[in-house]
Protein backbone atom coordinates (compact mmCIF):
# COMPACT_ATOMS: atom_id res chain seq x y z
CA UNK A 1 0.00 0.00 0.00
CA UNK A 2 1.71 3.53 -1.24
CA UNK A 3 2.25 5.24 1.70
CA UNK A 4 -0.37 9.10 2.20
CA UNK A 5 1.94 11.04 3.51
CA UNK A 6 5.13 12.86 2.80
CA UNK A 7 7.71 10.96 3.75
CA UNK A 8 10.81 11.72 5.91
CA UNK A 9 14.06 11.91 5.00
CA UNK A 10 16.85 11.01 7.71
CA UNK A 11 20.69 10.90 7.95
CA UNK A 12 22.46 7.51 9.63
CA UNK A 13 25.60 7.35 10.93
CA UNK A 14 26.85 4.17 12.58
CA UNK A 15 30.48 6.56 13.37
CA UNK A 16 32.76 4.59 11.12
CA UNK A 17 35.22 7.17 10.09
CA UNK A 18 38.99 5.63 9.88
CA UNK A 19 40.19 8.54 12.66
CA UNK A 20 40.44 8.77 16.31
CA UNK A 21 37.42 7.70 18.82
CA UNK A 22 37.47 12.37 19.54
CA UNK A 23 37.34 12.57 15.32
CA UNK A 24 34.89 10.37 15.14
CA UNK A 25 32.17 12.05 17.25
CA UNK A 26 32.89 15.12 15.56
CA UNK A 27 32.43 14.10 11.95
CA UNK A 28 29.24 12.95 13.06
CA UNK A 29 28.06 15.90 14.32
CA UNK A 30 29.56 17.83 11.78
CA UNK A 31 27.07 15.47 9.70
CA UNK A 32 23.77 15.81 11.52
CA UNK A 33 24.56 19.65 10.96
CA UNK A 34 24.51 19.53 7.48
CA UNK A 35 22.04 17.03 6.99
CA UNK A 36 19.93 19.93 8.59
CA UNK A 37 21.49 22.45 6.60
CA UNK A 38 20.95 20.14 3.66
CA UNK A 39 16.94 20.05 4.97
CA UNK A 40 17.01 16.36 6.37
CA UNK A 41 14.20 15.83 8.79
CA UNK A 42 15.79 13.38 10.90
CA UNK A 43 19.33 11.97 12.42
CA UNK A 44 19.92 8.92 13.63
CA UNK A 45 23.02 6.88 15.27
CA UNK A 46 23.66 3.80 16.06
CA UNK A 47 25.17 2.41 19.18
CA UNK A 48 28.06 -0.77 19.52
CA UNK A 49 29.99 -1.82 22.38
CA UNK A 50 33.68 -2.64 22.62
CA UNK A 51 34.11 -3.17 18.43
CA UNK A 52 35.43 -0.21 16.65
CA UNK A 53 35.18 -1.84 13.55
CA UNK A 54 31.48 -2.87 13.94
CA UNK A 55 30.03 0.40 15.66
CA UNK A 56 31.92 3.46 17.42
CA UNK A 57 29.57 4.95 19.75
CA UNK A 58 28.32 2.78 23.03
CA UNK A 59 26.91 6.24 24.44
CA UNK A 60 23.82 7.71 21.96
CA UNK A 61 22.52 10.04 24.31
CA UNK A 62 25.99 11.94 24.89
CA UNK A 63 26.21 12.31 21.19
CA UNK A 64 22.81 13.66 20.73
CA UNK A 65 22.64 15.37 23.58
CA UNK A 66 25.57 17.39 22.38
CA UNK A 67 24.26 17.19 18.66
CA UNK A 68 20.93 18.95 19.85
CA UNK A 69 23.25 21.99 20.80
CA UNK A 70 24.19 22.89 17.30
CA UNK A 71 20.70 22.24 15.51
CA UNK A 72 17.57 23.16 16.21
CA UNK A 73 14.99 21.81 13.56
CA UNK A 74 16.59 18.05 12.80
CA UNK A 75 14.59 15.07 14.98
CA UNK A 76 16.89 12.98 16.34
CA UNK A 77 17.40 9.09 16.79
CA UNK A 78 18.60 6.27 18.27
CA UNK A 79 19.43 3.53 16.05
CA UNK A 80 19.26 1.47 17.98
CA UNK A 81 19.75 0.95 21.54
CA UNK A 82 20.09 -2.82 22.69
CA UNK A 83 17.47 -2.69 25.49
CA UNK A 84 18.44 -5.80 27.35
CA UNK A 85 21.98 -4.28 27.90
CA UNK A 86 20.34 -1.34 29.76
CA UNK A 87 18.71 -1.02 32.93
CA UNK A 88 15.27 0.57 31.29
CA UNK A 89 14.76 3.06 33.42
CA UNK A 90 18.03 5.02 33.20
CA UNK A 91 17.53 4.85 29.40
CA UNK A 92 14.08 6.55 30.14
CA UNK A 93 15.90 9.34 32.50
CA UNK A 94 18.37 10.07 29.72
CA UNK A 95 15.67 10.20 27.24
CA UNK A 96 13.71 12.28 28.89
CA UNK A 97 16.51 14.80 29.65
CA UNK A 98 17.75 14.87 26.05
CA UNK A 99 14.11 15.65 25.20
CA UNK A 100 13.57 18.89 27.25
CA UNK A 101 17.06 19.75 26.24
CA UNK A 102 16.70 19.45 22.38
CA UNK A 103 12.85 20.94 22.50
CA UNK A 104 11.05 17.70 22.19
CA UNK A 105 13.29 16.66 19.16
CA UNK A 106 14.05 13.03 20.26
CA UNK A 107 13.05 9.74 19.24
CA UNK A 108 13.72 6.47 21.18
CA UNK A 109 14.63 3.43 18.15
CA UNK A 110 14.91 0.34 20.37
CA UNK A 111 16.31 -3.59 19.99
CA UNK A 112 17.35 -6.63 21.47
CA UNK A 113 20.88 -6.93 20.32
CA UNK A 114 22.73 -9.00 18.54
CA UNK A 115 24.35 -12.35 20.21
CA UNK A 116 27.56 -11.08 20.58
CA UNK A 117 30.29 -10.71 22.98
CA UNK A 118 28.43 -7.46 24.89
CA UNK A 119 26.18 -9.85 26.89
CA UNK A 120 28.93 -11.35 28.66
CA UNK A 121 30.82 -7.76 29.19
CA UNK A 122 27.83 -7.18 30.45
CA UNK A 123 27.10 -10.05 32.73
CA UNK A 124 23.82 -10.86 30.87
CA UNK A 125 22.90 -14.19 29.18
CA UNK A 126 22.50 -13.37 25.13
CA UNK A 127 20.17 -16.54 25.35
CA UNK A 128 17.40 -14.67 27.11
CA UNK A 129 17.70 -11.23 25.41
CA UNK A 130 14.26 -11.31 24.03
CA UNK A 131 12.43 -12.35 27.37
CA UNK A 132 14.68 -9.75 28.65
CA UNK A 133 14.25 -7.13 25.88
CA UNK A 134 9.94 -7.71 26.25
CA UNK A 135 10.46 -7.56 30.27
CA UNK A 136 12.48 -3.58 29.75
CA UNK A 137 10.61 -2.59 27.25
CA UNK A 138 7.45 -2.52 29.24
CA UNK A 139 9.54 -1.24 32.07
CA UNK A 140 11.09 1.61 30.11
CA UNK A 141 7.00 2.62 28.63
CA UNK A 142 6.23 2.60 32.71
CA UNK A 143 9.00 5.14 33.06
CA UNK A 144 8.53 7.28 30.34
CA UNK A 145 4.45 7.58 31.00
CA UNK A 146 4.94 8.66 34.51
CA UNK A 147 3.52 5.50 35.64
CA UNK A 148 4.97 4.60 39.98
CA UNK A 149 7.97 2.75 39.30
CA UNK A 150 8.00 1.58 43.06
CA UNK A 151 5.01 0.46 45.76
CA UNK A 152 5.99 3.92 47.40
CA UNK A 153 5.41 5.55 44.06
CA UNK A 154 8.36 6.51 42.59
CA UNK A 155 7.88 8.09 39.12
CA UNK A 156 10.42 9.56 36.52
CA UNK A 157 11.01 13.19 36.47
CA UNK A 158 10.87 14.86 34.24
CA UNK A 159 8.15 12.07 32.72
CA UNK A 160 8.38 11.92 29.26
CA UNK A 161 5.08 10.64 28.04
CA UNK A 162 4.89 12.15 24.12
CA UNK A 163 8.27 9.28 23.63
CA UNK A 164 5.67 6.86 24.45
CA UNK A 165 4.49 8.12 20.89
CA UNK A 166 7.90 8.30 19.80
CA UNK A 167 8.89 4.57 19.96
CA UNK A 168 10.66 2.26 17.34
CA UNK A 169 11.52 -1.47 17.70
CA UNK A 170 13.72 -3.34 15.23
CA UNK A 171 12.93 -6.13 13.69
CA UNK A 172 14.08 -9.04 11.06
CA UNK A 173 10.49 -11.27 10.78
CA UNK A 174 7.05 -11.44 10.30
CA UNK A 175 6.16 -12.69 13.60
CA UNK A 176 8.44 -9.63 15.26
CA UNK A 177 6.68 -6.82 12.73
CA UNK A 178 3.10 -7.90 13.83
CA UNK A 179 3.86 -7.51 17.19
CA UNK A 180 4.76 -3.99 16.96
CA UNK A 181 2.55 -3.19 14.69
CA UNK A 182 -0.49 -4.43 17.32
CA UNK A 183 1.09 -2.23 19.81
CA UNK A 184 1.38 0.96 17.89
CA UNK A 185 5.00 1.36 17.35
CA UNK A 186 7.34 2.53 14.60
CA UNK A 187 8.67 -0.28 12.76
CA UNK A 188 12.35 0.00 11.82
CA UNK A 189 13.78 -2.20 8.89
CA UNK A 190 17.90 -3.00 8.20
CA UNK A 191 19.89 -3.22 5.68
CA UNK A 192 21.64 -6.15 7.67
CA UNK A 193 18.03 -7.84 7.27
CA UNK A 194 18.87 -11.27 6.66
CA UNK A 195 17.75 -12.99 3.56
CA UNK A 196 18.73 -16.23 1.21
CA UNK A 197 18.23 -14.92 -2.36
CA UNK A 198 16.24 -11.99 -3.94
CA UNK A 199 16.64 -8.18 -2.67
CA UNK A 200 16.04 -6.45 0.39
CA UNK A 201 13.19 -4.93 -0.55
CA UNK A 202 11.91 -8.68 -1.62
CA UNK A 203 12.86 -9.85 1.84
CA UNK A 204 10.82 -6.69 3.68
CA UNK A 205 7.77 -6.39 1.70
CA UNK A 206 6.04 -9.25 3.68
CA UNK A 207 7.49 -7.92 7.21
CA UNK A 208 6.11 -4.50 6.32
CA UNK A 209 2.50 -6.41 5.44
CA UNK A 210 2.19 -7.92 8.72
CA UNK A 211 3.52 -4.87 10.98
CA UNK A 212 0.52 -3.11 8.53
CA UNK A 213 -1.65 -5.67 9.17
CA UNK A 214 -1.65 -6.19 12.66
CA UNK A 215 -1.71 -2.05 13.23
CA UNK A 216 -4.58 -0.83 15.18
CA UNK A 217 -7.13 1.41 12.93
CA UNK A 218 -6.66 4.66 14.63
CA UNK A 219 -2.50 3.89 14.62
CA UNK A 220 -0.66 6.10 12.06
CA UNK A 221 1.67 3.41 10.23
CA UNK A 222 5.67 4.12 10.89
CA UNK A 223 8.06 2.49 8.70
CA UNK A 224 11.31 3.25 8.72
CA UNK A 225 13.61 1.53 6.28
CA UNK A 226 17.84 1.93 5.96
CA UNK A 227 19.66 1.84 2.60
CA UNK A 228 23.10 2.57 1.76
CA UNK A 229 22.96 5.35 -0.36
CA UNK A 230 26.60 7.17 -1.66
CA UNK A 231 26.46 9.83 -4.25
CA UNK A 232 28.93 11.05 -6.23
CA UNK A 233 29.52 13.85 -8.63
CA UNK A 234 31.24 11.65 -11.04
CA UNK A 235 31.78 8.34 -11.76
CA UNK A 236 35.26 8.02 -11.26
CA UNK A 237 35.11 8.72 -7.89
CA UNK A 238 32.16 6.50 -7.46
CA UNK A 239 33.54 3.18 -9.37
CA UNK A 240 36.74 3.72 -6.81
CA UNK A 241 34.34 4.08 -3.52
CA UNK A 242 32.39 1.29 -5.27
CA UNK A 243 35.48 -1.26 -5.22
CA UNK A 244 35.84 -0.26 -1.15
CA UNK A 245 32.56 -0.63 -0.39
CA UNK A 246 32.27 -4.29 -2.20
CA UNK A 247 35.52 -4.99 -0.07
CA UNK A 248 33.85 -4.12 3.30
CA UNK A 249 30.52 -5.36 2.79
CA UNK A 250 31.16 -8.90 1.48
CA UNK A 251 31.88 -9.88 4.93
CA UNK A 252 29.26 -8.01 6.72
CA UNK A 253 26.55 -9.95 3.91
CA UNK A 254 28.56 -13.25 5.16
CA UNK A 255 27.30 -12.47 8.46
CA UNK A 256 23.61 -12.21 7.14
CA UNK A 257 23.62 -15.47 4.97
CA UNK A 258 24.03 -13.29 2.01
CA UNK A 259 26.57 -14.75 -0.42
CA UNK A 260 28.34 -13.27 -3.33
CA UNK A 261 28.75 -15.65 -6.79
CA UNK A 262 32.16 -15.42 -8.22
CA UNK A 263 32.88 -13.66 -11.55
CA UNK A 264 30.24 -11.37 -10.64
CA UNK A 265 31.22 -7.55 -11.61
CA UNK A 266 31.41 -5.09 -8.69
CA UNK A 267 28.44 -3.10 -9.76
CA UNK A 268 26.50 -6.95 -10.08
CA UNK A 269 27.74 -8.08 -6.45
CA UNK A 270 26.72 -4.43 -4.91
CA UNK A 271 23.14 -4.47 -6.62
CA UNK A 272 22.64 -8.16 -4.60
CA UNK A 273 24.03 -6.29 -1.41
CA UNK A 274 21.41 -3.25 -2.02
CA UNK A 275 25.08 -1.04 -2.17
CA UNK A 276 24.37 1.82 -4.07
CA UNK A 277 27.19 3.73 -4.83
CA UNK A 278 27.19 6.18 -8.07
CA UNK A 279 26.37 10.02 -9.49
CA UNK A 280 22.73 10.91 -8.23
CA UNK A 281 21.10 9.56 -11.86
CA UNK A 282 22.53 6.39 -11.43
CA UNK A 283 21.25 6.46 -8.02
CA UNK A 284 17.59 7.37 -8.84
CA UNK A 285 17.20 4.69 -10.94
CA UNK A 286 18.27 1.96 -8.39
CA UNK A 287 16.06 3.50 -5.81
CA UNK A 288 12.77 4.57 -7.14
CA UNK A 289 12.62 0.48 -8.40
CA UNK A 290 12.83 -0.56 -3.87
CA UNK A 291 9.25 -1.36 -3.40
CA UNK A 292 9.52 -0.98 0.26
CA UNK A 293 11.17 2.46 -0.30
CA UNK A 294 7.89 3.35 -1.65
CA UNK A 295 5.70 2.84 0.95
CA UNK A 296 7.95 3.18 3.99
CA UNK A 297 7.21 6.77 6.05
CA UNK A 298 10.85 7.27 6.63
CA UNK A 299 13.49 7.04 4.31
CA UNK A 300 16.79 7.18 5.94
CA UNK A 301 20.12 6.72 4.25
CA UNK A 302 23.38 5.68 5.68
CA UNK A 303 26.99 5.54 3.88
CA UNK A 304 28.00 2.29 5.97
CA UNK A 305 29.75 0.14 4.40
CA UNK A 306 31.43 2.73 1.68
CA UNK A 307 32.67 4.74 4.81
CA UNK A 308 34.52 7.04 2.83
CA UNK A 309 36.24 10.02 4.26
CA UNK A 310 34.10 12.97 5.61
CA UNK A 311 34.16 15.40 3.16
CA UNK A 312 32.83 12.84 1.09
CA UNK A 313 30.15 12.49 3.18
CA UNK A 314 29.43 15.44 3.34
CA UNK A 315 29.52 16.14 -0.49
CA UNK A 316 26.72 12.90 -0.52
CA UNK A 317 24.60 14.52 1.88
CA UNK A 318 23.80 17.72 -0.44
CA UNK A 319 23.76 15.69 -3.98
CA UNK A 320 20.33 13.24 -1.96
CA UNK A 321 18.74 15.94 -0.79
CA UNK A 322 18.74 18.06 -3.72
CA UNK A 323 19.25 15.67 -6.22
CA UNK A 324 18.09 12.30 -5.04
CA UNK A 325 15.04 12.38 -2.06
CA UNK A 326 12.89 14.82 -4.27
CA UNK A 327 12.56 11.50 -6.91
CA UNK A 328 11.36 9.73 -4.36
CA UNK A 329 8.45 11.28 -2.92
CA UNK A 330 10.30 14.00 -0.39
CA UNK A 331 10.00 17.13 -0.45
CA UNK A 332 11.88 19.51 1.57
CA UNK A 333 9.87 21.01 4.82
CA UNK A 334 9.16 24.75 4.80
CA UNK A 335 10.88 25.18 7.82
CA UNK A 336 14.20 23.77 6.29
CA UNK A 337 16.75 26.07 5.89
CA UNK A 338 17.75 28.00 2.89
Amino acid sequence: MPRSVRPRLGFFTRVLEEATAADRFRFAVEQIVAAERAGFDTAWVAQHHFDREEGGLPSPFVLLAYASAYTERIVLGTGVVALPLEDPVRVAEDAAVLARLSGGRLELGLGSGQPDASFAAFGRDAATRRTVYAEHLRRLSDALAGRPLTAEGAALYPAAPELGAALWEATFSREGAARIGAVGHGLMLSRTQPREAGTLADAQSPIVRAYLDALPPHVTPRVFASRTVFATDDRITARALAERALERAVPLAARAGIAVPEGVSTAEALALLDVHVGTPADLVHALTADSVLAEATDIVFQAHPVDPPHELVLRSIHLIANEIAPALGWQRSRFAAA
